[in-house]
Parts: C-alpha cells; structure tokens; sequence
C-alpha cells in the first residue's frame, strides 16, 4: 500500500479562507499564505486551494493570491475554481500549481478534462465532485456551482465517466457530511473508489481522529482531505499521521517540522 496523504483544504472567498456546514453558513479562518505556510510546516503530503465561488460568480480564479501560496511552500499544490479552458489550466500551472481541480466546467465538457489531460498529462488533473444523497433518485447527486446546483445525475456514474476522460484522481466531497464532523460519507467514498481505478481523495465530515482512518481501512479512500479541524486548530496534520500510523496505515513524516 503506497503512503497515504493528508491533505489541508483552503476553501477560497474574497481572499480569505472560509468555512462551513454543508456549503452555508461560512465563517472566516484565516490568512490563506499563513495557513499554506503553517500546514507545510507540520508536513501536509500536498495543499488544496478552491476558490469556491468563482464557477458561481462566472470569473477566473485569482492567480495572484495563487502565486502567494506557491511563492511560500514547497509541497504539492492542487488549485481549483472558474478553471474552464484548457488555458486556464495552463494559466494556473504556470502560477505555481501542481495539479488543477476541476468541477463544474468538467462537469459541462467532458472534454476539457480529456484536452487538458493530453496536454498536461493525467497525473495534474483532478475531477472534483461534490456529491449529496437523492432520495428520489435512490443515489448520490452530483452538485455545480459550489454546491448551489443540483444536476439530476448520478455521482458514482459521473466519476467512471471523469476517469475515461483522462482524470487522474478525483476529490470527492460529502454534502451531505461538511463540515459536520460527524465523520466522512463512507457508503459513498466506497462507492466510488470501487467503480473507478484512479486514486481517490475523501472529503467532507472529519471530526474526530478515527474518521481519518475509517476512510482509509473502510471506504478505501487513497488521501484524505480535511479543512475546519486544521484550520481552528483542533488537529495538526502530526496528530492525523500519527493517528494513521498506530493502526498501520503508511504515511510519511517530514524530515524536520515545526510540530
């Protein structure tokens, strides 16, 4: 089993870090260059930067606070929001990205994950897909627009699709479990990582040091993102690593850290 990454997840509005509970409600958390900064420190595996409203607000991402971030750390760094073209993408991995997250545009063309993955290569394009459960439907429904825009289409269906077209991983984020702490959306992380072959990033719902694992060893998740328990400091990214490690879950430690 390769090493599992722990992934900080700075949800980008007006400049400033955000977050909530199931997408509302969304209170301040700080400085997005001084949280980067103190997650590279305590050995984040890579950094997640949305800006959450640009796909609703119909603009680009802000490169500049983009350049910030990556001016500051030295650690992966996947960045998503208003990413439409296949410039756009470009326009982000030149401002210091490693890796484009991809939503709601993916979503609208397909092919824009299959263009931007044969010119930049699978291995930066993620497929992201927030997902809340349709009792209607008997399914996970995928959501646009920052969670604003339910489509009628199944997540699971979405996300064999998103592979297809040349994603190579995919951020799958729980609705219904944000910011609840109540744990991740195991049925459907499972779900998801038993359709697709491509790694899998859980998010959505961590509380308590247990759910880390719990998404590994039960829903098979490859990374598992988390953002509110980082951010007010409730968790360090030592304490989830060290957590992973007592039940046998390999991961890796940096080699000196402010921890």
């Amino acid at each position: 089993m390769l090493a599992v990454r722990v992934i900080p997840c700075l949800d980008i509005k007006d400049g400033r870090v955000v977050k909530g509970v199931n997408f509302v409600n969304l209170v301040d958390a700080g400085d997005p260059v001084e949280n980067a900064q103190i997650y590279a420190e305590q050995g984040a595996d890579e950094l997640t930067f949305l800006d959450i409203t640009a796909s609703a607000e119909k603009r680009k991402i802000v490169r500049n606070l983009v350049e910030k971030v990556a001016d500051q750390i030295f650690i992966p760094f996947s960045v998503g929001g208003g990413i439409k073209t296949v410039d756009d993408v470009e326009n982000i991995l030149m401002g210091g990205a490693d890796k484009v997250s991809i939503n709601t545009s993916a979503f609208q063309n397909p092919n824009l994950l299959y263009e931007s993955a044969k010119v930049f290569g699978s291995q930066c394009i993620i497929c992201a897909i927030d997902a809340k459960w349709n009792d209607q439907m008997n399914d996970y429904e995928v959501y646009l627009h920052g969670g604003r825009t339910p489509t009628g289409f199944s997540a699971i269906e979405w996300a064999k699709i998103a592979e297809d077209k040349g994603a190579g991983e995919i951020l799958l984020t729980s609705m219904d479990c944000d910011g609840t702490k109540n744990g991740y959306d195991l049925k459907l992380t499972q779900l998801v990582v038993d359709n697709t072959t491509i790694p899998v990033i859980a998010s959505g719902g961590a509380g308590k040091l247990e759910h880390f694992t719990e998404a590994i060893k039960i829903a098979g998740a490859n990374a598992v993102l988390a953002a509110s328990v980082f951010h007010f400091r409730e968790f360090t990214i030592f304490d989830v690593k060290k957590e992973l490690e007592k039940n046998h879950i390999p991961v890796r430690f940096p080699y000196k850290s402010n921890l």
